[in-house]
């Protein structure tokens, strides 16, 4: 945990707080937030406050907050605006537009500028915690209900979702995501088990389960629906029950999930891989949910990330408050989610294998694709992580992606392959900004810009120069 300094960062929390608590009954509450699972789960604790609070309030849910945006929420006829998980990176916007304004800012991003006397700004950064690994904005709006109100407390399990979401959980959650999840199991929220380190434990069909089990890598059975069908039946495991229902993980017996689990161990021994045993992780239960897609906290913030990047985040945060038609709705747009990364993905593979393609540009230590109108301005920061996650690709490649918005500016999103501790992709992507103009934003792993689009062609060459002078390592 980095030395940060709670007792400051909680009585900075009490006196906004107590400032949250004068708005008057009378009065509407603007509730900004931004559009991944972070976004959705802090605005889904904000959203439950206000409510207890019997305050009315209209929510806008953004994929960043330009210029042009705040310019226009500051002409809305609210006295009372509140941002989650936006507006530390746009405080010259804020002070600027909102000067009549009483304005919240709850955010964990870096801080740019300072907050002038109307905006009430709380990012745990100014006191020495890093927003980017030990805290989410759905944390920061969970620690604000709680100054609010101590029986905000029961929140704590929604700001669990967003850090997972936010890929703040890295074998376990450290500073104050860690008090989070401990006020979580406290509250009987969240449960913590031990399991497979795999992705769908609760609704994936078995067979697919193992297809697709990058994560620990089985010789023979990832990638291999065949070979993950052989493989349960060498244990006396059928995929399917007596009336030709998919099983998943969390339908077997507790003795066939060991037997599973051993047998994945013994697969990897006999390829000689490294450490064939780590194959588990924590998992995040949530304790009143049924087997599904809201029972695992991993699981739940992949469909909160796919409402929002459908455009459906008032789906997402009605899933948060256990709405049932909404959360119905929201696994409709789950599959609606996962058919656009197919198209997205098989659009990229194509473009890829096709040398004349200007669409992809390879370098040594780098990777531009460019999908223009191809692929969603909103699914593209997801096919970059994808690309970058993906084990045939070596380690330190920078994965730059790009994709168009209706408004002529478009999206870029950077990650890299490995994840070394040395990069900064945010100062990566703000330098590039700096040279070609525009807007950047994001964390050490996971940054990105919103561009000109005519500028694209004058971003890409930067890009490449500057990816090129990178030295890894020292």
């Amino acid at each position: 945990m980095s030395p940060g300094n709670l007792e400051l960062f909680k009585s900075a929390l009490d006196k906004a707080a107590e400032e949250f608590r004068r708005i008057g009954k009378t009065k509407s509450v603007k509730l900004v937030s931004n559009l991944d699972a972070d976004g959705i789960s802090a605005a889904s604790i904000m959203v439950r406050v206000l409510e207890r609070m019997n305050l009315a309030y209209s929510t806008t849910i953004l994929h960043q907050l330009k210029d042009e945006n705040a310019k226009e929420l500051a002409a809305e006829d609210f006295e009372h605006y509140l941002f989650c998980d936006l507006g530390s990176g746009q405080l010259k916007a804020l002070n600027k537009y909102f000067s009549k304004k009483k304005v919240f800012v709850l955010d964990h991003h870096e801080v740019q500028g300072k907050p002038e006397s109307h905006v009430i700004h709380i990012n745990p950064h100014d006191y020495g915690f890093d927003g980017s690994s030990e805290i989410s904005a759905a944390g920061v709006c969970f620690f604000f209900a709680r100054a609010i109100n101590e029986d905000n407390q029961d929140l704590a399990h929604l700001a669990i979702i967003g850090a997972i979401g936010d890929v703040q959980e890295k074998k376990g959650f450290t500073g104050l995501n860690k008090m989070i999840l401990e006020a979580a199991v406290k509250q009987g929220k969240i449960r913590v088990e031990i399991g497979l380190r795999l992705f769908g434990l609760q609704t994936r069909p078995l067979h697919k389960l193992l297809e697709y089990s990058s994560d620990i890598g089985i010789p023979g059975v990832t990638g291999s629906e065949s070979g993950a069908v052989q493989f349960l039946k060498r244990f006396g495991v059928e995929p399917a029950d007596d009336k030709g229902k998919w099983k998943t993980f969390n339908c077997l017996t507790r003795d066939e999930q060991k037997k599973i689990a051993a047998g994945i161990i013994m697969k990897r021994q006999s390829a000689g891989l490294k450490n064939p045993e780590d194959i588990f992780t924590s998992i995040y239960i949530i304790e009143d949910e049924k087997p599904g897609h809201f029972r695992d906290a991993k699981e739940f913030s992949t469909l909160l990330n796919s409402c929002g990047r459908m455009g459906n985040a008032s789906l997402g945060i009605g899933a948060c408050l256990g709405d049932e038609k909404q959360r119905e709705k929201a696994v409709n747009s789950l599959f609606d989610y996962k058919k656009e990364i197919v198209t997205s993905m098989n659009w990229y593979k194509e473009h890829l294998s096709n040398e004349k393609s200007d669409r992809i540009i390879k370098g040594n230590n780098y990777i531009i694709i460019n999908a223009k109108n191809n692929v969603l301005s909103t699914m593209i920061g997801t096919i970059a992580s994808m690309i970058s996650k993906n084990n045939e690709m070596d380690e330190n490649i920078f994965v730059l992606s790009m994709a168009r918005n209706p408004d002529n500016t478009t999206k870029v999103s950077l990650r890299i392959t490995g994840n070394p501790e040395d990069i900064d992709l945010k100062s990566i992507i703000s330098e590039l900004v700096e040279r070609v103009g525009g807007e950047a934003g994001g964390h050490q792993y996971a940054a990105g810009a919103i561009i000109d689009t005519e500028r694209e062609d004058k971003f890409i060459e930067e890009a490449k120069a500057l990816f090129e002078n990178v030295k890894m390592g020292l």
